[in-house]
């Protein structure tokens, strides 16, 4: 009898605490890039980004189809795809990672809260550290996040070829929008 009433105890304690996690998501998530150089400016956006965010622990994931970036200019687009990112190859790229000072923020209380974030981005099949700096938004019960960080290329093992060097800025500064919403149980 004392061992069902100390398993039934533990059981309802531990249902508690999965309750008390809120988990915030996206599948609308905007992850855009930008490269100047003296020749010609490279930029693209992909609107179908998905982002899950743990609030108790910060747990951090994003996921982004490499085909879903769209340039102004067709050649362009074609060109990413299917020279620098190779995306049959390569289909997608994925942050795994944590706010590491979620205790800070305040997902229930209008306001905005700086983030430190670090995890691990994979692209282009290479996977590398990365830490940077955010800032969460709550207004009204609407929670947003927006990140800017910068990677070089030739980290992830994207080349840039000889005749086109001048035009390609060998980093890229990557900005992240997303509006995140409870994720229903």
């Amino acid at each position: 009898m004392i061992r069902s009433i100390l398993f039934a105890a533990i059981f309802i304690a531990m249902s508690n605490m999965a309750l008390a996690q809120t988990t915030y998501f996206t599948k609308t998530g905007t992850i855009s890039f930008f490269s100047n150089t003296g020749m010609e400016d490279i930029a693209a956006v992909n609107k179908k980004a998905t982002c899950v965010l743990k609030s108790e622990t910060g747990q951090l994931e994003f996921a982004v189809l490499m085909n879903g970036f769209e340039f102004k200019k067709a050649l362009m687009q074609e060109h990413f795809r299917e020279n620098y990112v190779e995306s049959v190859k390569y289909p997608k790229a994925t942050f795994k990672g944590k706010v590491e000072n979620m205790s800070a923020i305040n997902l229930k209380k209008d306001g905005s809260y700086n983030a430190t974030i670090v995890g691990d981005l994979t692209m282009h099949g290479v996977t590398k550290p990365v830490k940077t700096t955010g800032v969460f938004t709550v207004k009204n019960g609407k929670i947003s996040a927006n990140s800017v960080f910068t990677i070089l290329l030739a980290d992830y093992k994207i080349e840039i070829p000889a005749a086109v060097k001048d035009k390609i800025s060998p980093e890229m500064k990557i900005t992240v929008d997303v509006q995140l919403d409870p994720l229903a149980k």
